[in-house]
């Protein structure tokens, strides 16, 4: 269980950093982006909460699914 729950995080991590290479994430209004000499600090806090919401959306339709 807990190979699964890593894998689980690693394809999340992946998924997340190849959006936010697509230009979906952090290009929100509400998303902070902070950049320095040579350094960037993003914190997407509405990206989060879209995709929250939406993963939230997507499992309840699975879930619902299942116990049909």
């Amino acid at each position: 269980m807990l190979v699964t729950v890593g894998m689980a995080l690693v394809l999340s991590g992946a998924l997340i950093w190849l959006l936010s290479r697509a230009g979906f994430l952090g290009c929100l209004p509400g998303d902070i982006r902070i950049e320095r000499d040579g350094i960037t600090c993003l914190i997407p806090v509405v990206s989060s909460i879209v995709l929250s919401v939406l993963f939230t959306v997507l499992l309840n339709i699975v879930i619902w699914l299942i116990n049909r």
